[in-house]
């Protein structure tokens, strides 16, 4: 069976049993369709690891739509982009101004140059600089939750810093994730930061390790909770391996046809996912 779907239901089964309800409290997200409170049920502070070197952590309990996961990784890493209409799917419409524009968050965040010692980078150039030049380093790290710029966000950034770190040869991973979704957004943003793992290792000559994924606020919005206990009485399949294009080494060359999954076999989710925003 897949890692990624023991540690998905793990989670869930212990948020369900023991978590905690905000039904009492005000809540900022809303339902789409009637603008209703949308409540959860959450835990605090889940750490979850996934060793990269045996699989791919993809869930098999359900299908995750994976393709989609990687290309809002590459509008956000390569392109650096704040505008959906540089994105193929619709995940970001809602929070879209008429321009397409999601203000200075996420992708804006990663292109913005600083100033270091060696000179002017962005947030990703820097982490291939260091990654190539200073792998023993402790400060290879990203962060788009720039206090500064919160008031021109549409959405502050749930997953918002990553950390690097470089044992021997292998490249080992953080990330941190102040708000998760466990139905709409646990597996995608695993799979999506395991690909990203991936291309800085092989665009930087090394192996990929272990993804640590450290989530403070874990929850299972009201709603979603008959459709999470569906999910989780569903079969488990064995994980699938990831393969990337031998050809590409270059970190800005990857697209999303790059990266397959053969064999990749899931139960699909029938049920229609209702969206809080």
């Amino acid at each position: 069976m897949s890692r990624a779907d023991e540690i998905f239901i793990q989670n869930c089964r212990d948020i369900l049993d023991k978590g905690f309800w905000d039904t009492d409290l005000k809540v900022r997200p809303r339902w789409d369709d009637t603008d209703e409170p949308a409540h959860t049920i959450k835990r605090f502070g889940i750490i979850n690891r996934y060793d990269l070197s045996a699989e791919f952590p993809i869930l098999t309990i359900r299908r995750t739509f994976w393709k989609s996961a990687v290309d809002e990784l590459l509008w956000i890493w390569q392109k650096k982009s704040n505008n959906v209409h540089e994105l193929r799917s619709r995940v970001w419409d809602a929070w879209a101004d008429e321009t397409g524009s999601i203000g200075k968050a996420y992708g804006y965040q990663l292109g913005v140059k600083h100033r270091y010692t060696e000179g002017e980078f962005d947030q990703v150039d820097r982490v291939l600089y260091d990654l190539r030049n200073n792998p023993a380093s402790r400060r290879i790290l990203t962060n788009l939750y720039n206090f500064e710029d919160l008031h021109e966000m549409a959405l502050y950034p749930c997953a918002y810093s990553m950390t690097f770190n470089v044992t021997g040869r292998t490249l080992n991973a953080i990330l941190n994730q102040r708000s998760q979704d466990m139905l709409t957004a646990n597996n995608w943003n695993v799979c999506q930061y395991a690909v990203l793992v991936h291309m800085f290792a092989r665009a930087c000559g090394l192996v990929p390790g272990e993804l640590v994924h450290v989530i403070a606020d874990a929850h299972i919005y009201d709603r979603h909770v008959p459709v999470v206990e569906k999910i989780l009485q569903n079969p488990q399949y064995e994980a699938p391996q990831l393969q990337i294009d031998p050809e590409i080494h270059d970190f800005y060359a990857f697209t999303r046809d790059s990266f397959a999954l053969p064999g990749y076999k899931f139960t699909e989710l029938d049920e229609k996912i209702p969206v809080a925003v």
